[in-house]
C-alpha cells in the first residue's frame, strides 16, 4: 500500500534515506561511539524519525531503513513496537517494500544457486540473505534449497558481512543541507 501510495511500483526501491526524507521521516546516522546500537525509530510528536548504525554494510542499512519504517507503519506510536511478532512484522514489510513479490518472481529464478542469487542482489541492493530469505518466502526456494543456499552464503562470508557490497552508502539529504545552511550564514 505504501508503494503504491508513494508511486514505486514494483520497481526497486530507490535511495532508501532520500525516499524516507522526501516523505517527512528524518534519518540520522548513530555515532561510531554507539555501535552496540543496532538501529531504532520513534515518533516524538508527529514526526517520525529513524537512527541507523553506520558500521554495517550499504545493503543491510538499506534493509535497516526499511525494517524500521515497517515499525514506524505498522505500529505508529499506539501499538506494541517490541518483542518477536513485532519484530517479524517489520522484517516482513522491509522485505516486500524492497522487493515487491512480483519483481523477484519477474528476475529470479526458481531453485537459484548462490551466484544467481549473488548477481541478483544487485538489482534490489539488498543482502544476499535478506534476497534468500524472500526468494524462500515466495516459493522460489524449497526448505533444502534454502538452508543450502544460506550455509554456501555463510561459508562465503555472507552471514557477518556483504563482501560485494554496493560502491555507496545511503546518506542524508537534509542533514548535509543543514549544515551547508548553517555554514552559509555563519553559524
Amino acid at each position: 500500500m505504501v508503494r503504491t501510495t508513494w508511486g514505486l511500483g514494483n520497481a526497486p526501491a530507490p535511495n532508501m534515506v532520500h525516499l524516507l526524507e522526501a516523505h517527512g521521516v528524518r534519518v540520522f546516522p548513530l555515532a561510531p561511539d554507539y555501535a552496540e546500537v543496532d538501529v531504532f525509530a520513534v515518533w516524538r510528536g508527529r514526526t517520525p524519525f529513524v537512527f541507523l548504525n553506520t558500521m554495517k554494510s550499504a545493503e543491510r542499512s538499506r534493509f535497516d531503513a526499511a525494517h524500521e519504517f515497517g515499525h514506524l507503519v505498522l505500529h505508529g506510536t499506539d501499538r506494541e513496537c517490541a518483542g518477536p511478532e513485532a519484530e517479524r512484522q517489520a522484517n516482513d514489510f522491509a522485505s516486500a517494500f524492497l522487493m515487491p513479490a512480483s519483481s523477484v518472481l519477474g528476475h529470479m529464478p526458481t531453485g537459484a544457486h548462490v551466484d544467481q542469487i549473488l548477481k541478483g542482489k544487485a538489482i534490489w541492493n539488498v543482502s544476499a540473505m535478506a534476497l534468500t530469505y524472500r526468494m524462500h518466502d515466495l516459493g522460489l526456494l524449497t526448505d533444502w534449497q534454502y538452508r543450502s543456499a544460506c550455509t554456501e552464503l555463510s561459508q562465503r562470508g555472507y552471514r557477518k558481512a556483504e563482501p560485494e557490497c554496493m560502491k555507496k552508502r545511503e546518506t542524508s539529504q537534509v542533514l548535509t543541507k543543514v549544515f551547508q545552511g548553517l555554514r552559509f550564514t555563519g553559524m
